[in-house]
């Protein structure tokens, strides 16, 4: 029975074993000389940091700032990217092969390098920030939805067509259904990269969010508040992530992994 159980224990939590070992590592590191706590400090310090910054209610500020200004981006890039995608890749397949090129170059160009075009068009305000985070996640998105209407198998459009079926309905019970997983894989990368960008987008001319908490800590040295900013944004991504996948399993029904 207590055999049972510890098993029972251990399945649960093998997973996290590699955040327990790294974490002791890392809070005995500076302690033992093998990491500068000047540069990383321990888990701890940045324990009691972020509890300091937290009573005054500075990090929830700062969260749900940069929490708002991410979904909002990626929402509006969502917006955009799948149904283009769905138009470009069901509807107009040519379009898409004649602007295949010209849209992977757009892919490519990263947001860093975009900085000082979207500050002259949109100055440093909320827009600029915005701009980045849609164009950071529009990408993914987009080309992923491509990817899944391209995929759908082309029988099964022929034989709901032969049923009778018209387009409207063909996009319901076919096309959007066979796209759906790669949307959300999509939708996975897009959130992974707008909090990326976050951290630089909150550079340009902010009082406030998780990317100028990490600015201006690095600026007056204060290394456990800088860690704050970067763990609470990683722990914010896992997040996303996590309500990502979790919507796509209980949408997507009819498809099981198959596990080797």
């Amino acid at each position: 029975m207590i055999k049972n159980t510890i098993r029972a224990i251990h399945e649960k939590f093998i997973d996290y074993y590699g955040f327990i070992l790294f974490f002791a590592v890392w809070q005995a590191g500076p302690s033992l000389g093998w990491i500068d706590p000047q540069f990383i400090p321990p888990p701890s310090d940045i324990l009691v940091e972020a509890y300091k910054i937290s009573i005054t209610g500075d990090l929830f500020i700062h969260t749900t700032t940069s929490l708002f200004r991410v979904l909002v981006g990626l929402l509006m890039a969502i917006g955009v990217a799948v149904p283009l995608g769905f138009i470009l890749g069901g509807w107009f397949p040519k379009v898409t092969v004649f602007l295949h090129p010209l849209l992977n170059i757009f892919g490519q160009i990263n947001a860093f390098s975009l900085f000082p075009i979207f500050i002259l068009a949109f100055g440093i305000g909320e827009t600029a920030k915005l701009a980045i985070i849609f164009w950071s996640a529009i990408w993914p998105v987009f080309f992923n939805t491509i990817s899944g209407v391209k995929n759908v198998d082309p029988l099964l459009i022929k034989s709901i067509r032969s049923m009778g079926a018209g387009k409207l309905i063909i996009f319901a019970k076919v096309i959007l259904p066979g796209a759906a997983r790669s949307i959300f894989t999509g939708l996975q990368m897009g959130a992974r990269t707008s909090f990326l960008m976050i951290i630089a987008a909150e550079m340009l001319g902010s009082s406030a969010g998780l990317g100028w908490l990490i600015y201006n800590s690095s600026n007056n040295n204060v290394i456990p508040r800088l860690f704050v900013g970067v763990l609470v944004i990683a722990l914010l991504g896992y997040a996303i992530n996590y309500l990502i996948a979790l919507i796509e399993s209980s949408v997507i029904t009819w498809k099981e992994d198959v596990d080797i």
